[in-house]
């Protein structure tokens, strides 16, 4: 929403926060997406494999977490740059801005981007491999560690997340907004 883009800042009113359910909602609609967006690759690698009857260095579990993390960040830095909202954050109308109220730039939105997966992921994570807990409770530990940081919002300034507040941006609420033009059938 920076001058050139066609659009001007959000006023001071339009940037109240979404409310932590809404947002959790949304980080849960986006888990989903997220996975689907994930079977690609895994079906591309599942592919290989079966026709080529040997396992390729980049199959390792490491190389695999790498490239999601890449293939993710690509989804969200476009889609956080280009509208503010990933397909999930449409729906759920919520809007990702600076502080300013301006559209994110590419390089903004990478940082918040690793923020973000720094925030939401790397604490419990790094705890669960520590106690080298098995597949399952690591992955409760995440989810327990995700909560955690969700409800770490409630006390920030703005009820806005600890990584947003790093990088200087802000989620809001933009269920005041006019909504898009549908497509809908012209009348013959």
């Amino acid at each position: 929403m920076t001058p050139g883009r066609g659009a001007e800042a959000l006023g001071a009113a339009s940037m109240r926060a979404p409310p932590l359910l809404r947002r959790m909602a949304c980080f849960v609609y986006e888990a989903m997406l997220l996975f689907g967006v994930a079977l690609v690759p895994a079906l591309l690698g599942t592919l290989f494999f079966a026709q080529t009857g040997q396992g390729h260095p980049l199959q390792s579990e490491l190389a695999v977490r790498i490239f999601a993390l890449v293939v993710y960040g690509i989804y969200f830095v476009a889609f956080w740059s280009a509208r503010g909202q990933t397909l999930a954050m449409q729906t759920w109308r919520i809007r990702v801005v600076s502080a300013a109220g301006e559209r994110l730039t590419q390089g903004r939105a990478l940082v918040r981007y690793a923020a973000c997966c720094l925030a939401w992921f790397a604490p419990a994570t790094l705890v669960a491999s520590w106690a080298h807990l098995p597949p399952w409770p690591k992955l409760g530990a995440v989810a327990l560690g995700i909560v955690g940081y969700a409800l770490l919002a409630l006390a920030a300034p703005g009820r806005q997340y600890w990584h947003d507040i790093v990088c200087d941006t802000r989620l809001v609420d933009t269920r005041g907004e006019p909504k898009p033009a549908s497509l809908t059938p012209r009348p013959r």
